[in-house]
C-alpha cells in the first residue's frame, strides 16, 4: 500500500483503503463508499485470494454503483470486472507444478530458486465498459491480451 499511496500522491490522486475479510464486510465497504462525501473514480481490488472467491459479489456491487474496478486476476474481469492486469494464471500454475515435481524428486524447497512471473496479461471487459458508459481508448484495446465482448 505504501507504493500505491506514493504513486497516487505523485499523480495528485487520493487513495482510500477499505479492508474486508467477509462477504458482509465487502457489502459494508461498498455502503461506506456510497455514503461517503465523494464517489470514488475507480477501485482497485487486491489480489488477495479471498477477493478472487468473492469476484461475482465485487463485480455486481461495483456495477450497481457505476464504479470502474480493476483487478490483478483475469477471473475477476471474466466475472464482470472492468479490467485486470496481472500474472498469467496458467503460467503460475505451470511453475507451481514444476516446483512440486522437483520437490517430489528429492529437491529441498530451500534450495530451489525464487521464480517471479515474467508473463503479465491485460484483460479488458468491453461489455462492462459499455455498461458503465466508458469508452476504452483504441490504443488500450489494441495492447490488451484479451478483450471480453
Amino acid at each position: 500500500m505504501r507504493v500505491v499511496e506514493a504513486a497516487a500522491r505523485a499523480l495528485g490522486l487520493q487513495v482510500q483503503t477499505l479492508r474486508a475479510s467477509t462477504a458482509r464486510e465487502i457489502d459494508t465497504g461498498f455502503t461506506a463508499l456510497r455514503e461517503g462525501p465523494e464517489q470514488p473514480d475507480a477501485l482497485f481490488i487486491s489480489s488477495e485470494g479471498f477477493f478472487v472467491t468473492r469476484r461475482v459479489q465485487l463485480a455486481i456491487l461495483a456495477a450497481q454503483r457505476s464504479i470502474p474496478a480493476a483487478y490483478s486476476n483475469r477471473e475477476q474481469a471474466e466475472a464482470g470486472g472492468l479490467m485486470s492486469y496481472g500474472t498469467n494464471s496458467g503460467d503460475t500454475w505451470r511453475q507451481l507444478g514444476a516446483y512440486v515435481g522437483r520437490i517430489l524428486k528429492g529437491a529441498k524447497p530451500a534450495d530451489l530458486p525464487v521464480v517471479q512471473s515474467h508473463k503479465f496479461e491485460l484483460i479488458i471487459n468491453a461489455q462492462t465498459a459499455r455498461t458503465l458508459g466508458l469508452t476504452v481508448p483504441h490504443t488500450l484495446l489494441a495492447t490488451a491480451d484479451e478483450v471480453i465482448e
